[in-house]
């Protein structure tokens, strides 16, 4: 599978591991050591053939992302979800795009998604609240499983509406989203 965009990573492990899945060029922030020559290669990388970030789904890796969404608006992006990137090795507890099978890689590659911001959603705090999202003991594990279905990413309390907002999740997939999330868990007890 051939990638038209240019693929925003992190380091030279996921440049290798999604050589392995795609034919793909990236471009590596090399970690959090992001700079301005950087997003200068990236805003040019976007402007001629389009971007897709793609970095591991922890909080350097979303720091990441804002960063480089922030500084080259309209790029594309793709999410791991944090079990999609554990390390199969009991002995290594990381969490990356480099420990991912290839096709994991494929599969988040081919559902990237366009950012679109909108001022106004349907879906208020007050509802992510009420169906135990922020706050609570199981919401942690409840936003997990959501950006999971709705392909978001991983985030916190604060970045949910946010993320939400961002990609258009409508109200009714909200809602349809969040009742499959509470019946799995009331099957699982």
């Amino acid at each position: 599978m051939k990638i038209k965009e240019v693929i925003v990573v992190e380091g030279r492990d996921d440049t290798a591991k999604i050589r392995q899945a795609v034919d793909a060029d990236t471009i590596e922030t090399n970690g959090s050591a992001i700079n301005e020559a950087i997003l200068n290669q990236i805003q040019h990388a976007k402007d001629k053939r389009g971007v897709i970030i793609f970095t591991d789904p922890d909080y350097p890796g979303e720091r990441i992302r804002h960063i480089v969404d922030q500084a080259v608006p309209g790029c594309k992006h793709a999410f791991l979800t944090r079990d999609e990137a554990r390390a199969r090795n009991p002995h290594n507890n990381s969490l990356g795009i480099e420990h991912a099978s290839i096709s994991t890689i494929k599969q988040a590659l081919q559902d990237v998604y366009e950012l679109k911001v909108s001022e106004t959603t349907e879906i208020t705090k007050e509802e992510l609240i009420d169906y135990g999202l922020i706050g609570g003991s199981k919401a942690s594990s409840r936003r997990d499983r959501l950006g999971e279905i709705l392909q978001i990413g991983h985030t916190n309390g604060k970045q949910l509406l946010k993320r939400l907002t961002m990609f258009q999740i409508t109200h009714s997939q909200f809602v349809q989203t969040i009742k499959q999330v509470l019946q799995e868990e009331s099957n699982d007890e």
